[in-house]
């Protein structure tokens, strides 16, 4: 049996997406982002649970992950071993693993009108193994457009905290991403702040330093003042092929 496409539980369900934005993101491709301990996991289950109540049908997915072939690259990233892996390496294997969920389920979602919620996309590849790995830019986006098409993201939210703020809600247990140290999570989160400020149209950052239901209301926000005032859906995508 494939392993479950990501670790989102169901809570607020008695909070429902507002009406307004329920219609706006309808075939929509949203991305939850942020350095490790922001609270984008904790967002998306929020996001997603309020989605379910007012019955708007979502496919939520984890990157690197979500298909039974992302899931073996997902534990080769992820687990510690003592080969390290080179940037080049890793940004290689979460293309690799990308381009089947892509493939087995983000591209079918959208082409049945369903919104996509993903827990992660290539802007980690550009924070981690860009900003922080020094792997160029525009290497990571020709990888992208290779492993992904034309199927990128509507709006891609940054969940922003300090790197004081991330340690103290991480696990003591860390992965191998997570425990590359305070100089290194630095300058991922700094290349976090690089994207939002390149491309505003489609990136945008949220502070996540307040409390969980400051937070949601922020993604609440953010989601209104970008699709509620204009609704347009698949031709959008179609006219940018590029990722950015």
């Amino acid at each position: 049996m494939p392993p479950p496409t990501s670790r989102i539980t169901p809570r607020h369900a008695d909070e429902p997406l507002p009406a307004d934005i329920a219609d706006a993101i309808r075939g929509r491709f949203l991305v939850f982002e942020g350095p490790d301990g922001s609270g984008k996991t904790t967002q998306l289950a929020r996001f997603a649970a309020a989605c379910g109540a007012v019955g708007l049908e979502t496919v939520h997915v984890r990157d690197p992950g979500g298909t039974e072939i992302g899931e073996r690259i997902r534990a080769i990233l992820l687990e510690h071993s003592e080969e390290d892996i080179s940037p080049r390496c890793e940004m290689l294997l979460y293309m690799a693993s990308r381009a089947q969920l892509v493939a087995h389920k983000i591209a079918p979602a959208l082409a049945q009108g369903k919104c996509v919620l993903a827990d992660r996309f290539y802007a980690s590849t550009l924070a981690y193994q860009g900003t922080a790995g020094g792997v160029p830019a525009d290497e990571i986006l020709s990888a992208a457009l290779i492993a992904c098409g034309d199927n990128r993201p509507d709006l891609t939210i940054i969940f922003d905290v300090d790197e004081q703020t991330a340690a103290s809600r991480l696990s003591p247990l860390l992965d191998r991403m997570e425990a590359k140290g305070a100089a290194f999570h630095a300058r991922v989160r700094q290349g976090y702040h690089d994207q939002a400020n390149q491309d505003p149209g489609h990136v945008a950052m949220i502070d996540a330093r307040c409390t969980e239901p400051e937070v949601f209301a922020g993604v609440l926000a953010t989601l209104r003042e970008r699709f509620c005032a204009h609704a347009p859906r698949g031709n959008d995508r179609a006219a940018a092929s590029e990722p950015r």
